[in-house]
């Protein structure tokens, strides 16, 4: 083995950061998640229409969005393990709050605190992970802990419906505050601080505001912002009302609903590594464009199906899905190389509050374009969705060739 491999090979402190980010993704994840398949459950219980369900969905989005652009400028100010601790505790609060809300305007405040909260998670953890991973290695990285997206579906989401079903749609929440203070205390005692980013010289004097200021003004991070933004906005235009689609329009029973999520969930967590090595070994943005097209084709599929026999509904989902993480892997990998050390925290929360705000105003939209008569008749105009998301994907390829021409450049 040459000295190049056994650089770019996983010390066992660094096996324990990728399962550690990893596992917190699984919580922040499943609890975005959850939402979807709880769909059709809550707004029944709650007598909500597709409107209101999709301002509960968006609540979490903007405020999560907010919260990043407001936490940007001093993301490179501390220790990046504080950092990440200490919104964790809120997420957990968050939820913990959701699980006790009894009433629709209850329930959206509580998704506004989950996601000031949770929604900076992500960035925090990227932000670590570019820290102490080189790019060579970025892309196997990014495919394990976008397992956590796959391991949300084959555990967290059956197992959240299963209980779901028996003690009533809180129980979910309940079950992911359990598991998110474990791994919280984890974290806690065994994570080493992540400060190198500190010593790093910076031009702001330290300011937030002028460090968020600096941050924004760049060109080549402002392109990849951009393809971010647009990598959330198709996917959750589609994704609050999945569950509501598959029971009423496709004919899948609320019993059948968590085996679609067990076997497209299990397909990610088959196929996210290898995308990561692909993607290491092959070419991000040649995998980054062939995951899209592949994705939109099985959205254009899925979004037009009337009553449909449930194997080929579990089919075109899955491949759909496998569409939907594989771009994400690449894509993920590719942005954390725009920024420089002492950017990166700043960097990550403004693209992951763009991408939540970005989802957001896609969620709403999707709630202004589907329309349901009454809470058991089929949703109408979900075939609009995938024609709108045919037109993002295609200039979120484009955006990406931008961020791929950025990074190979002069910085």
């Amino acid at each position: 083995m040459n000295a190049a491999s056994e650089k770019l090979k996983f010390t066992s402190y660094q096996v324990f950061i990728v399962t550690i980010i990893a596992l917190t993704q699984f919580t922040v994840v499943l609890d975005f998640m959850i939402m979807s398949p709880l769909g059709d459950m809550l707004m029944k219980s709650m007598e909500m229409n597709t409107q209101q369900f999709g301002w509960v969905v968006s609540a979490y989005a903007f405020s999560a969005g907010i919260s990043g652009i407001l936490t940007a400028g001093f993301a490179d100010r501390f220790d990046r393990k504080k950092l990440l601790l200490f919104f964790y505790i809120g997420f957990i609060l968050g939820t913990l709050f959701c699980g006790l809300s009894h009433h629709y305007l209850v329930l959206i405040l509580a998704r506004v605190v989950t996601g000031i909260f949770g929604g900076v998670i992500s960035s925090i953890s990227m932000a670590i992970v570019a820290d102490l991973f080189v790019l060579q290695q970025r892309g196997r990285v990014m495919g394990f802990v976008q397992m956590g997206f796959g391991a949300s579906q084959v555990l967290g989401i059956p197992i959240s419906l299963y209980i779901a079903n028996s003690w009533g749609w809180q129980a979910p929440f309940f079950m992911i505050v359990g598991l998110a203070l474990i791994i919280w205390c984890v974290m806690l005692a065994v994570m080493r601080p992540v400060n190198a980013h500190l010593l790093a010289p910076t031009m702001d004097g330290h300011k937030p505001l002028l460090h968020l200021w600096n941050t924004l003004k760049q060109r080549r991070y402002r392109v990849g912002f951009l393809a971010t933004a647009l990598l959330s906005l198709g996917g959750f235009m589609m994704m609050p009302f999945g569950s509501a689609f598959a029971i009423n329009n496709l004919g899948v029973s609320q019993e059948q609903l968590p085996i679609i999520f067990v076997v497209s969930g299990l397909c990610s967590l088959i196929v996210m590594p290898l995308i990561g090595r692909f993607s290491d070994k092959i070419n991000k943005l040649k995998i980054f464009t062939l995951a899209s097209l592949w994705m939109v084709c099985m959205v254009l599929v899925y979004t037009n199906l009337g009553l449909t026999p449930f194997w080929l509904v579990v089919l075109i989902n899955s491949l759909m899905m496998l569409g939907v993480m594989a771009r994400m892997v690449p894509a993920m990998a590719m942005t954390s190389a725009l920024p420089q050390m002492q950017d990166r925290g700043a960097f990550m929360s403004i693209n992951s509050s763009l991408q939540q705000v970005s989802g957001g105003i896609a969620a709403a939209i999707g709630a202004l374009i589907v329309h349901q008569d009454t809470p058991h008749s089929p949703l109408q105009h979900f075939d609009w969705v995938g024609y709108c998301m045919l037109l993002i994907v295609l200039f979120n390829i484009y955006t990406f060739r931008r961020v791929s021409r950025s990074i190979a450049g002069p910085k």
